[in-house]
């Protein structure tokens, strides 16, 4: 599967990030936890450098504890503050704002010595499409700020949120770069619904996730499924069919059903707590 996708509306967002950015002390990038590497933009680090960085591991609840420990300690390693946070429930989001004031305290220090004072800190808030950001923000804001929805690329424009006298929060449409460089990373972002279903052929991906689950998550497709493992990945989608008694005219199997099956239930939750890259897949392919 090729993935090139690029809507201007995206052009445009890095722009208004490009020139927003000199606003801002700094940047907190959300990130989907399944897939924290490639559901990060790999523009922000160049346009936020030199600011503080947050990095939040959103929908901690879908992805696999072991794996998301992992890329906490990777991320601190590199000089970002982390925190775990599952927008949905609002587990951990508070706490977010004890993060910013923490990460920007030296900000804070020079501001006092000049006799700066009162001066909220300014952040501004990013992430690829459906990572989660909307939900974030209205669970952090405590009230329906921003619009949400499940497809990619409700957020349109900018809004500028205050959270409380301290804090300041610019959100931004959610923006994904001009190409993917590495399949692989076009393939995650597809299997967790960043691009839209429409555009891609959603067997091909089932088959994938079924390769990916078969060799990292074993028993999973054998328990919800009652597939046999030991077969190949094609034969395993067969198999989801016709367990799920997916079937069209003339009794033929309805493998496109089977595959929107396997998705869904792997989105919502329903397959377990799966990461779908680890530090060492991520930064062996990077």
């Amino acid at each position: 599967m090729d993935f090139q996708w690029y809507p201007g509306h995206m052009t445009k967002a890095k722009r208004m990030m490009q020139e927003n950015m000199k606003l801002i002390d700094i940047m907190i990038e959300l990130v989907d936890a399944r897939i924290p590497l490639s559901s990060r933009n790999p523009d922000i680090d160049q346009l936020a450098a030199n600011k503080s960085r947050l990095i939040l591991l959103n929908k901690t609840d879908m992805a696999d504890e072991r794996v998301t420990a992992q890329w906490e300690e990777y991320f601190k390693e590199k000089g970002f503050y982390v925190a775990r946070t599952n927008a949905r429930s609002g587990k951990g989001v508070k706490g977010t704002q004890a993060i910013v004031m923490d990460a920007c305290k030296e900000k804070l220090e020079r501001d006092r010595k000049r006799g700066i004072k009162n001066r909220p800190i300014r952040a501004m808030i990013a992430g690829i499409p459906n990572v989660g950001k909307s939900t974030f923000i209205n669970s952090l804001v405590g009230k329906a700020c921003t619009k949400t929805g499940n497809k990619p690329g409700v957020t349109k424009g900018k809004q500028w949120i205050k959270l409380n006298k301290n804090i300041e929060l610019l959100d931004t449409p959610g923006i994904l770069w001009p190409k993917f460089e590495d399949q692989q990373v076009g393939l995650r972002l597809a299997l967790i619904g960043s691009i839209r279903d429409e555009i891609l052929n959603q067997d091909e991906m089932a088959i994938e996730l079924i390769e990916y689950l078969k060799n990292h998550y074993q028993g999973i497709l054998a328990d919800r499924y009652q597939a046999d493992e030991n077969e190949d990945k094609v034969k395993i989608l067969e198999q989801i069919a016709l367990n799920r008694n997916c079937k069209m005219k003339g009794n033929e199997l309805d493998y496109e059903k089977a595959s929107k099956i396997v998705l869904e239930e792997f989105r919502n939750g329903k397959l377990g707590k799966i990461s779908l890259e680890t530090p060492e897949e991520g930064t062996k392919e990077a």
